[in-house]
C-alpha cells in the first residue's frame, strides 16, 4: 500500500477551513463483471478483515451445514457478524454450541468486553467478566468449529492455516475472489483467524456475486442466497444497536447487505432489481487509508454512493443522519463544521437505461 493508491474521499471542516482529509479507495462492480465506478487504485491489495466473514461462512453453508445442525436464520447471520456482544448475541451463540456439541472453551478467538455500552456497563456493575462469547468474532469461530464437526475434522488448532477447515475456506475464497488460493497474501486477524490480502476489484466482484450468484452451481448459488437472506433478515445479529451495518440494513429494508471490517474496510451488496427492474446485483468495496478510527469516512462514502445510485432515497438517507455527510458540533451543540464526501462519480442512472 502506498499513498498514490488513494485519493481524497471525505473531508472534515472547521469554519471555512478543511481540517482533516480521509484518503481512500472504492470499487463498484456489477455481477456481470462490469466496473461501474472507482476511486483510487482498483487493484489495491489490502486486507478486508471482517468484511470477509460472509465469504468465510460460504463453504459451511454450501456443504449443508446449516441444515445438518438445524441452524436458524439468526444463527447463519451471526456467523457473518462482528457482533456487539449483547445478551441476545450470546444467547444465540449458546444455542448454536449446544447444537454443535461444543462449548465456549473451544473458541480460540480470545476475550474482550462487549462493544455494546449498555451490556458492558451492566456486566461490570454485576461484577461479571466477559467470555469468548462476547468477542465480536465468536460467531465466525463458531461457524468454523461447526464446519470441523460437520466434516469430522479435529476441533483443535482449527485456526492453523494448514488445518483442513482453513484449507477448505481458502479454496472457496479463491473461487469467489477469482484468485489462486496459494497466491493470496496471508495475514492473521485480531481474532487469530487467517485473513487474506485481496485487490479491491476482486472483493467488489465477489460481493456482487453474493448479491446475484448467476452462473454458479446450484449448491453455491443457494448458499449465497442463504447467507445474504440471513444477513438482510437479521441486521441486529450482524453488528448491534446503533451500529452502522445494522442501521444501514434496517433502513435499506431488503435492498442491501453490509459488513464492515477493521482499519476502514466496508462492503455493501445491492440486490438485483433494486435500482431498476433489469439492474444486476452490485458489489461495493471501500477502504479508508487511515483506518477510519471514528468510522465516519466509510459511512460517508457508502451513503454518498448509495444515494447517487438510487439505492437509498433522500428520506432513507435522512433516517441515517448519524452517518454520511453530517454536521460537526462542539460540546455546546453548536455546529462548527461538517463531514462531507468530496469525490466524483459517474451518472449511475444512465447505467440502468
Amino acid at each position: 500500500m502506498q499513498a498514490l493508491n488513494y485519493v481524497p474521499l471525505v473531508e472534515a471542516t472547521r469554519g471555512d477551513i478543511v481540517e482533516s482529509i480521509h484518503y481512500g479507495a472504492f470499487c463498484v462492480v456489477n455481477s456481470k463483471g462490469r466496473l461501474l465506478a472507482h476511486a483510487g487504485d482498483p487493484n489495491l491489495m489490502t486486507f478486508p478483515r471482517s468484511s470477509l466473514k460472509p465469504l468465510q461462512a460460504l463453504r459451511f453453508v454450501e456443504e449443508g451445514g446449516a441444515e445438518a445442525f438445524d441452524f436458524t436464520s439468526e444463527e447463519v447471520a451471526i456467523m457473518c457478524a462482528s457482533h456487539a456482544g449483547t445478551h441476545q448475541h450470546t444467547s444465540v451463540l449458546t444455542k448454536m454450541h449446544q447444537k454443535i456439541g461444543i462449548t465456549e472453551a473451544d473458541l480460540a478467538c480470545g476475550v474482550h468486553w462487549p462493544y455494546d455500552p449498555a451490556t458492558r456497563d451492566e456486566m461490570k456493575l454485576a461484577g461479571k467478566q466477559p467470555t469468548a462469547l462476547n468477542h465480536n468474532c465468536s460467531g465466525k469461530h463458531t461457524g468454523m468449529l461447526a464446519y470441523a464437526r460437520l466434516k469430522g475434522y479435529p476441533l483443535t488448532d482449527y485456526l492453523d492455516p494448514a488445518h483442513p477447515v482453513q484449507v477448505d475456506i481458502r479454496e472457496t475464497l479463491g473461487e469467489m475472489l477469482g484468485m489462486d488460493p496459494g497466491q493470496m497474501p496471508l495475514g492473521i486477524d485480531g481474532c487469530s483467524a487467517p485473513v487474506y490480502g485481496v485487490p479491491m476489484l476482486n472483493m467488489a466482484q465477489a460481493v456482487a456475486s453474493l448479491a446475484e450468484p448467476a452462473g454458479m452451481e446450484e449448491s453455491r448459488a443457494q448458499a449465497c442466497r442463504t447467507i445474504t437472506s440471513a444477513m438482510i433478515a437479521n441486521p441486529l445479529m450482524i453488528a448491534g444497536p446503533d451500529l452502522f451495518d445494522t442501521n444501514l440494513m434496517s433502513v435499506g429494508a431488503g435492498k442491501l447487505f453490509a459488513k464492515g471490517g477493521a482499519e476502514g474496510y466496508q462492503i455493501i451488496g445491492v440486490m438485483p432489481g433494486v435500482i431498476a427492474e433489469e439492474a444486476p446485483g452490485i458489489g461495493i468495496a471501500i477502504k479508508i487509508s487511515d483506518g477510519d478510527n471514528r468510522s465516519r469516512g466509510r459511512s460517508s462514502v457508502a451513503l454518498t454512493l448509495l444515494k447517487a445510485m438510487g439505492v437509498l432515497s433522500q428520506t432513507e438517507i435522512e433516517n441515517l443522519g448519524a452517518y454520511g455527510n453530517i454536521p460537526i458540533k462542539n460540546w455546546r451543540d453548536i455546529q462548527i463544521g461538517e463531514v462531507r464526501s468530496v469525490f466524483s462519480y459517474p451518472d449511475f442512472g444512465k447505467m440502468w437505461t
